[in-house]
């Protein structure tokens, strides 16, 4: 029998089994969001390790209300956010300019397919809500609706988010390729 995220966030409150199934259908998800802000395994486990501990530490304040995977999101985006408080960039954004360009136009497919480097440097020339918006759709797997909840945005925002920065992306990719040519 499957059981929704739901009940087994309420099962998970006094039962291990319970949150061991929860980490394991969502292990990837953050794992992937947090690997493709650090582009380093070793902090995207860590990230992943932490995300998962924070959530176990809060799973009696989860309302279940549907959105475990928003919620859970959220809890990975603040330790995303608390990991790059105590670091220093270690890329100027001079050098970003010289990582190297996806090869054909973007679109949705091409960017579930782009090389985390390519990704990373592709992301980080988007405004901050663009990047965020795509990243939780796309490397988290979130609904555009579960990704408004973690913004804190409405649905139509997020998909304006995510549409403007595959244009974004779009243009930045056909002038790259206009240069290499």
């Amino acid at each position: 029998m499957h059981l929704t995220d739901e009940t087994l966030a309420g099962q998970a409150r006094s039962d291990a089994e319970a949150f061991a199934e929860l980490y394991r259908r969502y292990a990837a998800r953050v794992y992937r969001y947090h690997i493709l802000h650090t582009g380093n395994i070793k902090d995207a486990e860590d990230l992943t390790s932490q995300t998962f501990l924070a959530a176990l530490d809060g799973i009696g304040r989860y309302r279940r209300d549907g959105m475990f995977a928003a919620w859970l999101m959220g809890i990975a985006r603040r330790q995303k956010a608390l990991f790059f408080r105590s670091r220093k960039p270690e890329t100027p954004l001079e050098q970003a300019a010289n990582l190297p360009a996806a090869q054909t136009p973007v679109d949705l497919v091409v960017l579930q397919r782009m090389t985390l480097q390519q990704a990373r440097a592709a992301f980080q020339l988007l405004s901050p809500e663009r990047a965020e918006a795509l990243a939780l759709c796309f490397f988290a797997g979130l609904s555009p609706l579960e990704a408004a909840r973690v913004l804190g945005k409405s649905q139509a925002a997020v998909k304006m988010l995510i549409s403007r920065g595959l244009q974004d992306l779009r243009v930045r990719t056909t002038l790259a390729l206009e240069v290499e040519s």
